[in-house]
């Protein structure tokens, strides 16, 4: 099928992209590392293409390397990365709670550590670049709540939550529901950001619910299965109908957006892979200058946040992205064709 076929060549990208280990070099500036944490999702791929372009704009010399969604790996990685030189790191661990070793191992060497899109569970680093993945839940749950006049039948497929994104947008989306819709249903299925395993539990779940009506991804990882599941069903039909399931996703990246257009989905939460290798690199390389932050809004529609002692959080802008634009209970939203979003740029990226 064609989302198929665009993934893929997206991973042939990644490949290319992302060797287990590789270097770019800037124009004479500092050596750091780069931790890709996975190459099988569009949205990372997407993330991978843009690390190479920022870290020449900032002038750094990068070695990257790929911990595949494996924390062992990762730490592998690290050993790598100290005994290549690199000055500071960047990572996007996906165990948030096993990473604390590799980190107090990085903080003895005081060799910087930059975060991005999770939030290690321990550990010191310089800064975490993410955006509030509790609102993505928050976002998802009011779209559907209003979509469905608050009642009915919802599947959520969450990510891993041993990752504090996966335990962020479920808490949320499931606090929220019982706050503002208790009558909508929600079948949460740990899904571990696995597409197979998203698509076997939705298909469970709409074999022994036929009348589900909404469906919510916490990621893109699982487009392509659940257009699959609907379609085959029937399912897969414009929003004015009545057997429409309505779906919203998270990450913002260009399929999803396309599927928007055509009526297929109908929301996600666009998650700004741009500003996360720009803003990640850009905060490691004020590390190594010394520079110093304090919460408080930035000169980037975000705002800094201390998120424990210590520990600092830039929470980027993730907007929810509609086939209208429109308004959903006090979440504000932005059309699919919006140039300011990155997956309307990538291209150009």
């Amino acid at each position: 099928m064609r989302v198929g076929r665009i993934s893929a060549g997206l991973l042939a990208l990644s490949a290319a992209l992302a060797a287990c280990s590789s270097t770019t070099s800037g124009s004479g500036g500092n050596l750091v590392g780069v931790d890709y944490p996975r190459s099988d999702t569009d949205f990372w791929n997407s993330y991978i293409s843009y690390v190479p372009r920022y870290g020449g704009e900032l002038g750094l010399d990068l070695k990257t390397t790929n911990s595949q969604n494996d924390v062992a790996t990762l730490t592998s990685n690290v050993q790598t990365l100290i005994s290549q030189g690199v000055k500071g790191v960047v990572m996007a661990p996906q165990d948030t709670a096993a990473i604390a070793p590799a980190l107090e191992q990085l903080a003895g060497k005081k060799i910087p550590v930059v975060s991005v899109d999770t939030r290690p569970d321990s550990g010191d680093v310089y800064m975490v670049v993410r955006a509030d993945n509790r609102a993505y839940g928050e976002k998802a749950c009011k779209f559907l709540g209003t979509k469905l006049n608050g009642a009915g039948k919802v599947v959520m497929l969450q990510g891993d939550l041993a990752s504090i994104n996966g335990r962020d947008r479920t808490e949320a989306f499931n606090e929220c529901m019982k706050a503002n819709f208790p009558s909508i249903r929600v079948f949460g299925e740990a899904a571990n950001w696995d597409a197979a395993t998203a698509s076997q539990k939705l298909q469970t779940d709409l074999t022994a619910n036929p009348d589900i009506r909404g469906v919510y991804m916490e990621s893109s990882f699982a487009l392509a299965g659940t257009l699959q599941l609907l379609r085959q069903r029937g399912l897969l039909v414009p929003p004015g109908d009545p057997k429409h399931v309505f779906v919203v996703s998270n990450d913002g990246i260009p399929e999803e957006l396309k599927n928007i257009s055509e009526g297929n989905i109908d929301a996600t939460v666009s998650q700004p892979a741009d500003l996360y290798a720009k803003w990640a690199l850009q905060y490691l390389k004020d590390a190594l200058g010394g520079k110093k932050y304090s919460p408080g809004k930035t000169d980037h529609d975000s705002t800094i946040v201390a998120v424990r002692p210590g520990v600092l959080e830039d929470q980027l802008s993730a907007p929810l992205v509609t086939r209208d634009g429109a308004t959903f209970g006090d979440v504000a939203s932005v059309k699919y064709d919006d140039k300011s979003l990155w997956g309307n740029n990538l291209r150009r990226g």
